[in-house]
């Protein structure tokens, strides 16, 4: 019984993140969580505390798997900045995803939420900040095995890299088609992978 409780909460939370994701915090109703979660009102507060709780879970949900789909990719390659290339490569896919949407969640919820939902814009600022701090890590991870220069910032290379991602990822939300988001992942990750030494860059 209990490992179907825990099965139904996870359902209900996945199910949660995509509507969050496609509407935003303020477009979702709780009309449109009950029909999506298929729960009575009572149920989602006793389950989830409240739509606000229940949005910041989400965020936390949306996070860790973006996390663990750049663990995958970055574990999947021999060198630090050929992972983060192919992550960037695999972002080029965007097009071609049954997605709710396509910009990234927790950016969608900066532009999205105000004064009055301070405490669910400092969780995505805060998710935000670990997605870079493993960029970083990367770039820090690069420059042990001897492939990035040691006098390069990997703070702020990180910073530029979820810049980059932030940006392809609207780019991904315009009308345009498969092959140019492919295109600009591919110049991306080239340009990424031209910083092995040897390879120039002003980001001192």
């Amino acid at each position: 019984m209990a490992r179907a409780m825990i099965h139904n909460r996870q359902d209900s939370l996945e199910r949660a993140l995509h509507l969050f994701w496609q509407k935003g915090f303020h477009a979702t109703s709780l009309k449109d969580l009950e029909k999506a979660l298929d729960m009575r009102p009572g149920s989602i507060y006793a389950t989830f505390g409240s739509k606000d709780g229940l949005f910041q879970e989400s965020l936390e949900r949306y996070a860790s798997l973006g996390l663990a789909n750049l663990e995958r990719t970055l574990h999947a390659h021999e060198s630090p900045l050929a992972g983060l290339a192919a992550y960037l490569r695999g972002l080029g896919g965007l097009c071609d995803q049954e997605l709710p949407s396509r910009a990234c969640m927790l950016v969608k919820s900066l532009l999205e939420l105000g004064d009055r939902e301070q405490a669910a814009r400092s969780k995505a600022e805060h998710l935000l900040a670990g997605m870079e701090a493993r960029f970083a890590d990367g770039f820090a991870d690069a420059q042990k095995v001897g492939e990035l220069d040691s006098q390069l910032d990997p703070k702020r290379l990180g910073r530029r890299l979820q810049a980059e991602v932030m940006g392809l990822r609207a780019f991904a939300q315009r009308d345009v088609d498969s092959e140019a988001v492919h295109a600009l992942a591919e110049d991306m990750a080239l340009s990424l992978e031209a910083m092995r030494i040897n390879g120039s860059t002003d980001m001192h």
